[in-house]
């Protein structure tokens, strides 16, 4: 029997359900791994857990956040440490669920985040060319240090892509090589770390089913009411997949089909990024939604490796 379980997967795969059935027969607490659900009110276009979907399973790392407060790795792993410690010392199972896999490595890794001084002024210099030169650009500048790094890594990714040249030029090292060295450290859990998966073309498939479902719901609405209260797409919570381009819509850039067909395009994009970082993890098991065709069938694998 594990200390700590991981689910995790790329968007769209399922995980939500199972996770709920995966933590009651475990007697377990969910801690999401999602650096989007995190920010209160942005609820739709994360496809965030509601209550009901909840079934009474204590959740952490959901709404903890306003659309402007900071959130990065460090910040995520150094809460989640205490909510284990929290969820342990009650007699329950830590679930860790989510698609962020450097968040999850972060912490079941303990990687350590190298401290080397105040890199605001490097930061902005980066962030300033991601405006005047472009995203793609300062993507191009990436390649040419890190192309490693900078192939898992969208040009929309702003966030990444600063970090990645702010690190190279702060340290001299590729943060690629650097996270690489990290994933050799031993774990200081006793972990069992499921990745979900399915056939590509069905992934993308409800992919675009959710995208329709979440204009259904009233996503546009939802950036409205956000902008309303002042967040707009210079904040990083703005800029996720979703967002950024509802606000374009709104601005006039594009039109409404133009919009979806967008979002629709960077997921699936997103979810095979996801999928090749699950790829390179050292300790996983898979758990193919078509070879265990029902979900008790998943949940039964899982139980089997959880227990061993």
């Amino acid at each position: 029997m594990k200390d700590l379980i991981v689910l995790t997967g790329p968007t769209a795969v399922g995980k939500t359900s199972l996770s709920i059935a995966l933590a009651k027969a475990v007697d377990g607490e969910i801690i999401s791994a999602d650096s989007m659900q995190v920010y209160k009110y942005l609820n739709i276009g994360t496809a965030k857990i509601t209550e009901e979907e909840k079934c009474g399973i204590p959740h952490f790392l959901i709404d903890e956040l306003e659309p402007d407060e900071e959130f990065n790795v460090t910040i995520f792993k150094n809460k989640v440490m205490g909510y284990i410690e929290d969820i342990k010392s009650r007699g329950k199972v830590p679930i860790i669920v989510g698609g962020t896999g450097f968040y999850i490595q972060s912490v079941i890794y303990d990687i350590n985040f190298n401290e080397y001084g105040d890199d605001s002024k490097v930061r902005k210099k980066y962030e300033a060319m991601a405006e005047t030169l472009g995203k793609s650009e300062l993507h191009k500048k990436l390649a040419l240090v890190d192309r490693e790094y900078a192939d898992s890594v969208s040009y929309n990714n702003v966030k990444k892509v600063v970090r990645a040249l702010t690190f190279f030029e702060m340290t001299g090292e590729k943060l690629s090589e650097h996270n690489k060295r990290e994933r050799e450290r031993s774990s200081p859990f006793d972990f069992a770390y499921f990745v979900l998966t399915m056939d590509r073309k069905k992934l993308y498939e409800r992919i675009d089913k959710r995208v329709d479902l979440m204009f259904d719901m009233g996503l546009v609405e939802e950036v409205k009411a956000l902008m309303a209260k002042g967040y707009d797409k210079s904040l990083v919570s703005m800029q996720g997949i979703g967002y950024k381009e509802v606000i374009d819509y709104l601005s006039g850039k594009t039109s409404l089909e133009e919009c979806i067909d967008i979002i629709k395009r960077d997921t699936r994009h997103f979810a095979k990024r996801q999928l090749t970082w699950f790829k390179r993890e050292k300790v996983v098991t898979y758990i193919d939604k078509d070879e265990f065709d029902a979900e008790d069938k998943c949940l039964k694998e899982m139980l089997r490796v959880y227990n061993s």
